[in-house]
């Protein structure tokens, strides 16, 4: 398998599935979602910058069911979602990757079991350019060698212009101008493990704080090109089609070439939380997440510009994590 079919169907693999995991729109056969009685009170959200609008937009569509509950929210990057958990000062940590095992290991050596980790999506890592530019596509090798230092998934040469990465006339000269994420951030490191093929970034890159800030950049920016979730995508830029490491086919960042597995960077999206091995979920917790793998919570993540889950999945997902 190449890696382009690997990144979310490996996770996929790991849970037992053999189920369809994704889909383009949202899975009529999705179970609607039913209000229970005896929720009220606040909830607090910390982590990812990516997953700040979907939990945001949660947060709205859960109030509807439950107007006594206050969902309090944060996302200054992913790796601020373990330490808030750990220490309970958040109910969720929404996550754009899998937890390290050194925050595993820490958030079982305080509470003494392990975080419980809600696959809630699929986001697409998005390519962008600027609107004006016309390139067609990229490689993942490409990719890396207009991101990298070191060049790991073997391009030949490095590209630092639009000439190098096969443009001609008026762009073939134009230097290329990179705008990426911080470290805190989980799309910076999958980025890094699956576009760079685990290398390092080059110095020059243009670090921004947040998702919308980089495609800001690209924005303003002609000769420029980023990387952040699809769900951030704008009118002043363009997603660039990409092919895996093996070349061939290039793929357009849709929901439908994610389901497939075809477009190479695809990733599934995480709530992290502390469910008790006994004791269970809190209850408001518990049904924050059954509304979330719901029809309306999927209906929030398709109009968010995410990919769904399908209904096979999300029961696969509530069965595993206790939530049917």
């Amino acid at each position: 398998m190449t890696m382009k079919k690997s990144l979310v169907l490996g996770v996929v693999a790991a849970l037992g599935m053999s189920v369809s995991i994704a889909s383009a729109e949202v899975d009529p056969n999705l179970p609607n979602y039913e209000r229970v009685s005896g929720i009220s009170g606040n909830l607090s959200s910390v982590g990812s910058d990516t997953l700040n609008n979907l939990m945001t937009l949660w947060a709205e569509e859960f109030a509807k069911f439950y107007p006594n509950v206050n969902i309090q929210i944060q996302g200054a990057g992913t790796s601020t979602a373990p330490p808030a958990l750990i220490e309970g000062t958040s109910n969720f940590g929404p996550m754009s990757r899998p937890m390290r095992d050194s925050e595993q290991r820490a958030f079982e050596e305080r509470h003494g079991f392990p975080a419980t980790l809600v696959p809630v999506a699929i986001d697409m890592i998005a390519v962008y350019v600027n609107k004006d530019n016309p390139i067609e596509g990229l490689s993942i090798p490409q990719v890396d060698a207009i991101f990298s230092a070191t060049r790991a998934c073997g391009h030949g040469q490095d590209i630092g212009t639009w000439g190098a990465a096969g443009m001609t006339g008026a762009w073939a000269n134009r230097d290329i101008t990179i705008y990426g994420r911080n470290a805190v951030s989980g799309t910076y490191g999958f980025f890094k493990e699956n576009a760079l093929c685990g290398g390092d970034f080059r110095p020059t890159v243009n670090e921004q704080p947040g998702s919308s800030a980089v495609v800001r950049g690209v924005e303003q920016t002609l000769n420029g090109i980023g990387y952040s979730g699809i769900g951030y995508r704008t009118s002043g830029v363009r997603v660039v089609p990409l092919a895996g490491t093996d070349g061939g086919e290039h793929f357009e960042a849709t929901g439908d070439n994610a389901a497939t597995g075809d477009y190479p960077l695809a990733r599934f999206l995480y709530v992290a939380a502390n469910q008790h091995p006994n004791d269970g979920w809190n209850p408001m917790e518990k049904e924050f997440f059954r509304m979330v793998l719901s029809q309306e919570g999927q209906g929030v993540v398709h109009r968010d510009g995410y990919v769904t889950l399908s209904a096979a999945a999300a029961e696969r997902f509530s069965k595993e994590m206790n939530l049917d």
